[in-house]
């Protein structure tokens, strides 16, 4: 069981008596997984402090920034019938390889359909027979190396994976990728350069509210 001193208290970037949202770090699961060395994760830290949080949506490991936290069931049962229906807005920064050949700032929207790869799991992939995919995105500039580009990206659906192989698709991996990126897109970053930076909700109570989170990129 772990201590106090094992589990520091999260600063939650929003609180109220319906959620917390936290800035989770890369690296960090955000449930815990199999074995005694996955236990630490970003639920078992909360919920230290918040027993009652629970886990709405996820980030990968390797993906840092925002994630909302549901605090009781009938909150949790909300929010999973929010994003559900799409009706909480989720936006990423990345950074990639290459220049993707579109004006800056100008929306742009890749649909592929993506499936679970599974004889080589845990990696996905562009697959005509899979779900329905969709990814919003803009190109916001160069990157800090050469040959490289900052993209605001959208998910309009929540599939494992989806902006990782999306971005991969347009010929454009996402640095530090270790499952997708080419060797010289994953030296550039000893991280996955991707990360949850803006979080839009309406308020349970009162749905014509919008409540707004923002984590600027760490890259």
């Amino acid at each position: 069981m772990a201590t106090e001193a094992a589990w520091p208290r999260p600063e939650p970037v929003h609180l109220d008596a319906q959620v917390l949202v936290l800035d989770k770090p890369a690296g960090l699961l955000c449930v815990p997984g199999r074995g005694p060395d996955k236990q630490d994760c970003l639920s078992a830290r909360v919920q230290a402090h918040w027993p009652e949080a629970q886990i709405v949506h996820r980030l990968d490991m390797a993906t840092s920034g925002l994630v909302l936290m549901a605090r009781g069931s009938a909150m949790q049962r909300h929010f999973s019938q929010c994003f559900a229906q799409r009706q909480i807005d989720k936006r990423y920064e990345a950074l990639v390889w290459g220049t993707p050949a579109v004006p800056t700032g100008v929306a742009q929207t890749i649909d592929l359909p993506l499936a679970i790869d599974w004889p080589n799991r845990p990696r996905s992939r562009v697959d005509p027979a899979g779900k329905p995919s969709q990814t919003r995105w803009r190109l916001l500039g160069p990157g800090p190396w050469p040959g490289t580009s900052r993209l605001s990206l959208e998910p309009l659906t929540g599939r494992t994976h989806q902006l990782r192989l999306h971005c991969l698709a347009m010929g454009h991996p996402i640095l530090g990728d270790a499952l997708y990126a080419p060797p010289e897109a994953l030296a550039l970053s000893p991280r996955l350069c991707l990360h949850a930076c803006a979080l839009a909700w309406p308020d349970a109570q009162d749905p014509a509210r919008t409540h707004q989170a923002l984590s600027p990129a760490p890259f």
